[in-house]
């Protein structure tokens, strides 16, 4: 089972306004994921910028820089106080990749590219001339509590 974490620096490139996360319809910034293999190590407190992660995954069907994310959508639960962001299933049809993780980054910025989160396949997953398909949680990708 894939779980996903959010960048503990994220919260702050949000609140030095150097990403703008709202729903497609809202004009927000233009979100991406990418792929990256197990020589990766994911840092929830040092890495803020895709500049900082490595190991991007490479193959047939794949285009450095991963897929940009469609259907954004920010909501709000109040039932548990909790602000979502999710997305469309992004997947890479007729593709031979092998990854372990998946970044959520925002791509606008002209030069930071700040994270946002990434995925943990729990191994790597590979795909040969096949669909490499990440499935999203329904209640979205990051979430943000309020206590």
């Amino acid at each position: 089972m894939a779980t996903g974490t959010m960048y503990g620096k994220f919260l702050l490139s949000a609140l030095n306004k150097e990403v703008k996360i709202a729903s497609s319809a809202n004009g927000g910034d233009t979100l991406k994921i990418m792929l990256v293999t197990s020589a990766y190590s994911p840092d929830k407190d040092a890495h803020q910028y895709k500049a900082q992660v490595t190991s991007e995954a490479v193959g047939t069907g794949y285009t450095a820089g991963g897929l940009t994310l469609n259907s954004v959508a920010v909501t709000y639960d109040a039932g548990t106080d909790t602000v979502n962001i999710a997305a469309a299933n992004p997947e890479w049809p007729a593709s031979t990749i092998t990854a372990r993780y998946a970044v959520i980054y925002d791509d606008t910025p002209a030069t930071n590219k700040p994270l946002i989160g990434w995925i943990d396949f729990g191994g790597d997953v590979s795909t040969t001339a096949g669909k490499f398909a990440v499935t999203l949680d329904a209640l979205g990708f990051a979430g943000l509590t309020a206590a």
